[in-house]
């Protein structure tokens, strides 16, 4: 069976943003199910702009959308990208991938 094709490029903007602890916590925090930005800012104990922040990057990386309710917004977790972040992680190596050339075989 053919592996999927996976694009490296998304897949690198995604590794991005999940490479900073407060940016993971959000991802942990959003595992049960959608929550305000309120609720996070409280979570976390950090000041709005900073939560503002990290929450734009995981929303440019596609790992997270959002909706406006009134004056709230509301973050939810893609579950297929953070799902095809794993993916790749754990097929890379056997998905056909430009294997580094062995210098003594």
């Amino acid at each position: 069976m053919r592996q999927p094709t996976v694009d490296l490029t998304r897949t690198v903007e995604r590794l991005r943003a999940l490479s900073d602890p407060t940016r993971l916590e959000i991802l942990a925090l959003l595992k049960p199910g959608e929550q305000c930005v309120c609720e996070l800012t409280s979570a976390l104990d950090a000041a709005q702009s900073r939560l503002s922040f990290h929450l734009k990057v995981l929303k440019e990386a596609g790992l997270v959308t959002d909706r406006r309710d009134g004056r709230w917004v509301y973050y939810t977790l893609v579950e297929d990208a953070v799902e095809e972040v794993a993916t790749f992680l754990t097929s890379a190596p056997s998905a056909g991938w430009r294997k580094a050339a062995r210098c003594c075989s």
